[in-house]
């Protein structure tokens, strides 16, 4: 099974320099890729392939004066920067998953480089193509064979290697019998409701940092652009950012952990966060939420335990319907967190309501799979879940 582990790099001032070109080398042959098929087309209506057409122009500019200077970086980071290119094009023209038409990449934006040919974990240090041995902090033992190793470089300039290894082991087996299941409902005013009744609390990162994130914004708005003050606010707006997406990924990871050590199969929702984003009120509070990428993460974390994840449609009213007699409401306002059923006259907490009728429905198609579940649920009194971020 392949397992990434993501760790810090320490560079030298020698190796960050090279790190720095590399990552130069590898933007200038994605854009010039970008370039010349966005060229060809619009002046002789021809549509190049990244990967058949333009990969071989590399060895082709190597030899020349102009482009000689490529030959200093790995071959293989540079041709993996073309195959990118080619996968953006072939996830713009997929329609099910509405990407946008690739652009060209920034030198202030996120850089990074693949590396499969000449990578080994060592002791303490990454050793990469044409550079010595950069020291790192390897935190977890890392089992297997060494298949790629990708660098990247953060906006507030820190390095880290992500090492996929292949450890040679399959994913455990789903078991046929299930007799832990939860469903879960996500939100805002809590983070994650389980159906027996506890919820999580929301650490809302952002929003807590807001005042920091205004001073440090208004600090850099203030600087003279180009000015080596700027560059200076600019590092310190970039770390607020990046403590926040660390505190993040920290929670989503802890929690995504808990509920799969916790449970043989989890039930949660498919959710649009980009169509509900157009809520305007709500915006900025689903995007710190970040619920694409917890489930991403459960995901993962799920089918390496050998856990059965369950996807329910988007359109599922699971806030409407009540869980006891399955009558269904036409109208369920977001300020409205208690109701009552017009037919079997039971009073619901929204939340809980929805999380119990997502657990039903997805035991419902974990049974029809020919899985037997043996779930014990229904409505217990609320419980607040602290889950350290």
């Amino acid at each position: 099974m392949l397992r990434a582990t993501k760790v810090r790099l320490y560079p030298t001032p020698e190796q960050a320099e090279y790190l720095n070109g590399q990552f130069g080398a590898v933007r200038f042959a994605y854009n010039k890729a970008l370039y010349i098929k966005k060229h060809t087309y619009k002046r002789h209506g021809v549509s190049l392939n990244p990967r058949k057409d333009l990969k071989p122009l590399l060895a082709v500019a190597k030899k020349s004066r102009k482009y000689a200077w490529l030959k200093t970086y790995d071959a293989i980071a540079l041709q993996q920067a073309v195959i990118n290119l080619h996968t953006a094009f072939d996830n713009f023209f997929n329609p099910k998953l509405r990407a946008q038409f690739p652009t060209f990449k920034r030198k202030q934006g996120k850089q990074s480089s693949y590396h499969c040919v000449g990578v080994k974990v060592l002791e303490g240090a990454v050793k990469l193509p044409k550079l010595s041995p950069i020291k790192a902090r390897i935190h977890r033992e890392i089992e297997g064979e060494v298949k790629s190793i990708t660098l990247s470089r953060t906006a507030t300039g820190k390095y880290f290697a992500a090492i996929l290894c292949d450890d040679g082991k399959d994913a455990r087996e789903k078991p046929g019998v299930i007799t832990h299941v939860t469903g879960c409902d996500m939100g805002l005013s809590h983070y994650l409701i389980e159906s027996n009744g506890e919820k999580v609390n929301n650490p809302r990162h952002l929003i807590n940092a807001t005042r920091n994130l205004r001073r440090k914004q208004k600090s850099l708005s203030r600087k003279q652009k180009g000015s080596a003050n700027r560059s200076k606010a600019r590092l310190r707006l970039a770390a607020v950012h990046e403590r926040i997406a660390n505190a993040r990924a920290d929670f989503q990871h802890k929690l995504s952990r808990t509920m799969v050590d916790e449970n043989q199969a989890i039930i949660v929702e498919t959710l649009k966060s980009a169509s509900m984003m157009k809520n305007h009120h709500l915006a900025r509070a689903i995007g710190d939420a970040g619920w694409n990428s917890f489930l991403m993460k459960l995901e993962y974390k799920a089918a390496a335990a050998g856990v059965h994840l369950v996807k329910l449609d988007q359109w599922f009213a699971s806030s409407k319907t009540c869980h006891c007699c399955g009558h269904k409401v036409p109208e369920m306002p977001l300020h409205k967190r208690i109701w009552s059923c017009a037919f079997c006259r039971v009073e619901h907490d929204r939340d809980i309501n929805a999380a119990l009728n997502i657990q039903s429905k997805g035991t419902r198609e974990l049974q029809a799979a020919g899985l037997v579940v043996s779930a014990h649920g229904g409505q217990r009194k609320s419980v607040i879940k602290t889950v350290a971020a």
